[in-house]
């Protein structure tokens, strides 16, 4: 009999607590594709690796956020929480948001001025959130979202909640139950830095749980102009194309330092250019649709690759972290396109002409 995917709370129960056990608010995320990318192993013909993708846009809301909005709304409804509240550069609003309404509770999301991807804020009105617009970046918002849920009755539900990083810790356990052993070498993109450290968590819980004998080596990637843990300090005013990790001051900054550190891992940079490459090349390749944040795994993996810094033979896994309807205008830009102009080829009704055009 066909098993129908439960969400990552049900699914692994036995690492979860009871404060989240006893009331799951789900909408069955996790389960996601982990994508055999052979046309990109092709990009990397002398150094042989075999690359997955863990895409994570699959998830209900189009991001990785899922798996952690699940445990923290479950832990909110199991104490209490009438309200929650968020600060967001957008997959975390329209996550929020869509579990908020389906526990039904209320929501608010604080997001920076300017620069948020319609396809994400668009989910968050869609789900009822108050979409407050704060003068300043992420990290102001994260400060006004903090003393919010410390002088209000309100839940804050950014990945500094504990819960958070509880749910992210599954994709780990996915990876490892589809190919029967930890990659080589994960890498993802860093942003506010929740990810990463729930990833190592996993890993290292599924270890101790005797699934696995090994550990992957984390390699963790953020934008050349919101790299605050590659420059070793706070980023003012970061700027990138990618939005979702366009972040100057990571919340779980030392957690990261520890994922990298204690895996034998890396945190580097890539440049807004290597992003759209390899946002490009997931398209083109590998039949993946992200947003452009999520392809900084690639991108990061190219670019060791290109100066001789990437190991041969690995078992590579790369997470995509968000869907590319979160933020389509960056497809369009690509191919020369601009999505108010763009008209299809005028074609005859008939169908020689169509080969015609089609040049068969």
């Amino acid at each position: 009999m066909a098993h129908l995917w439960q969400g990552v709370i049900q699914e692994y129960s036995a690492f979860f607590t009871h404060n989240i056990l006893d009331n799951i608010v789900t909408l069955q995320e996790g389960g996601t594709p982990l994508i055999h990318a052979t046309q990109l192993e092709s990009l990397f013909a002398d150094a042989k690796p075999t690359i997955y993708v863990k895409f994570e846009g699959a998830n209900p809301t189009g991001s990785f956020k899922d798996r952690g909005m699940t445990a923290a709304v479950s832990n909110a409804v199991s104490h209490g929480a009438k309200t929650l509240v968020c600060a967001s550069t957008g997959n975390t609003s329209a996550s929020a948001a869509a579990y908020a309404a389906k526990a039904g509770l209320d929501s608010a999301v604080l997001v920076p001025t300017g620069k948020i991807a319609v396809g994400k804020l668009s989910q968050a009105i869609a789900h009822n959130a108050k979409v407050l617009q704060i003068d300043g970046n992420f990290d102001d918002c994260l400060i006004v979202a903090r003393e919010l849920s410390e002088n209000y009755p309100v839940e804050l539900v950014n990945s500094v909640n504990p819960a958070r990083i509880e749910g992210q810790k599954t994709a780990p356990f996915e990876i490892i139950d589809v190919l029967g052993r930890p990659p080589d070498i994960h890498a993802l993109p860093v942003g506010n830095a929740g990810n990463i450290s729930a990833y190592w968590k996993g890993y290292n819980e599924y270890k101790v749980a005797r699934k696995c004998d090994t550990l992957p080596k984390m390699y963790g990637f953020q934008a050349s102009g919101a790299a605050p843990i590659v420059l070793g300090k706070k980023v003012d005013n970061p700027e990138t194309i990618a939005t979702a990790i366009r972040i100057g001051n990571p919340a779980s900054w030392e957690n990261a330092l520890n994922a990298r550190d204690e895996s034998g891992g890396l945190i580097d940079m890539v440049t807004d250019d290597e992003i759209l490459v390899a946002h490009k090349l997931l398209s083109k390749k590998a039949a993946i649709f992200c947003e452009p944040a999520s392809a900084a795994g690639l991108a990061g993996i190219l670019k060791l690759h290109k100066q001789g810094m990437l190991p041969k033979k690995q078992l590579i896994v790369i997470t995509c972290t968000g869907h590319g309807l979160k933020d389509p205008s960056w497809a369009l830009k690509e191919s020369a396109l601009d999505v108010s102009e763009f008209e299809p080829i005028r074609v005859a009704n008939d169908v020689s002409e169509v080969a015609k055009v089609l040049k068969l």
